[in-house]
């Protein structure tokens, strides 16, 4: 149990922490639209930053959703076993990535032929 809560924890922060980088990238964008931009050189740069920030926080959403996953796999007890094989994540691997729903053989079968 006691395991569980610290990955609970650890989940929780990686959220928080996502979700303040997702504000901040949100405002930045938004701050960028609205600045005023002298010639079409700097318009275009300032789109592209603009473009950049808010694709990033697609990236961060996606982390969030899977962060949100993980701690759903840790109220049912399915917490930490691969979706492909059903084998036990190694902790190494939750360690570095802890809302891993794959093992590394299988996340790689994944990326290769797709979900």
């Amino acid at each position: 149990m006691e395991k569980s809560a610290n990955y609970r924890e650890i989940l929780l922060a990686m959220r928080r922490d996502v979700m303040r980088e997702i504000s901040g990238n949100t405002l930045a964008a938004r701050e960028m639209a609205q600045g005023d931009v002298p010639d079409i050189g700097d318009m275009s740069c300032a789109t592209y930053e603009r473009d950049v920030l808010l694709n990033l926080s697609e990236v961060q959403r996606q982390k969030v959703r899977d962060i949100d996953a993980a701690l759903a796999r840790l109220e049912q007890g399915e917490y930490g076993v691969c979706l492909g094989c059903g084998e036990e994540i190694p902790q190494k691997r939750m360690e570095v990535r802890p809302f891993s729903r794959y093992c590394v053989e299988c996340k790689t079968e994944v990326e290769r032929f797709g979900e």
